[in-house]
């Protein structure tokens, strides 16, 4: 059987994982899935050459969440007795989002098809959304008779608001994506075949700059989400503190001072 994430980094240090089982629409939460996304996400933020990461899916769909076929009284991360599923989720999918919120590598989601579910959560894991015109996002666990297990219900209002997280986690229906940028899930909507040069175009526009900065803007992003503003002030404090002993600081100044390019070399 293929690798369940392809990964595949170029010369810029943009790396594009590939959720890989589009025979399934690419579910996340089977264990083979889950262990490929965290050795993934662990290699890019080991890897200091890494600028920005797209994740994207295989197949027609981007993923379709849980695996339905392993949904049934004795499957998946379910299990007859209750506490056991409860650690089923927080030693599986739950592990997912931890480990987004602590990468500091950029990831750009490019919605290729649907969206369903933890497929849909796993996109609001990312920092960036572009979406093809095929793509729709649904948070349909309701539609199961399950809850966002996954850490959506604490993701989608802090990307499309209290109001619409309600409807779409209450509901479980889908909007497409025209509707998913007009409430700001997604930043861009392009055709199919525009899709990965769009988010490489916008990796790209990110890779440009310092990668020391670009990674501790994106922890100061992170941290905002749910800090106080004094200790964020502190951690931003901090954080300028290194940056500006950094080769590419001086860099980028002299470039500007020279009208030139700036040339970055991640020191």
């Amino acid at each position: 059987m293929s690798d369940p994430v392809l990964y595949e980094k170029d010369d810029a240090g943009i790396v594009t994982l590939t959720l890989n089982r589009p025979e399934t629409r690419n579910p996340i939460s089977d264990d083979d899935m889950l262990e490929a996304m965290h050795a993934a996400l662990d290699r890019l933020e080991r890897d200091r050459d890494v600028r920005v990461a797209i994740l994207t899916g295989a197949g027609s769909a981007f993923s379709s969440g849980g695996n339905l076929k392993k949904m049934g009284a004795e499957g998946g991360l379910n299990d007859p007795l209750p506490a056991r599923t409860r650690l089923n989720y927080r030693r599986g999918i739950q592990k997912l989002p931890l480990a987004f919120e602590a990468l500091e590598v950029p990831v750009i989601a490019a919605v290729n098809g649907p969206a369903v579910g933890a497929g849909c959560d796993l996109t609001l894991m990312c920092d960036l959304r572009v979406a093809s015109e095929e793509a729709r996002f649904a948070e349909s666990f309701v539609k199961v008779g399950i809850v966002p297990g996954d850490g959506g219900a604490w993701l989608l209002p802090r990307v499309v608001g209290f109001s619409k997280a309600c409807e779409m986690a209450l509901t479980g229906e889908a909007v497409d994506a025209h509707e998913a940028k007009a409430i700001g899930l997604v930043s861009a909507v392009v055709s199919r075949a525009d899709l990965l040069p769009t988010a490489r175009k916008l990796a790209l526009r990110i890779a440009a700059n310092p990668p020391h900065a670009v990674r501790m803007t994106k922890r100061l992003l992170r941290e905002a989400w749910t800090s106080r503003l004094e200790p964020l002030l502190e951690l931003s404090a901090a954080m300028q503190a290194l940056a500006h002993e950094t080769k590419d600081h001086r860099e980028a100044v002299a470039a500007m001072l020279e009208k030139r390019t700036p040339r970055f070399v991640g020191e």
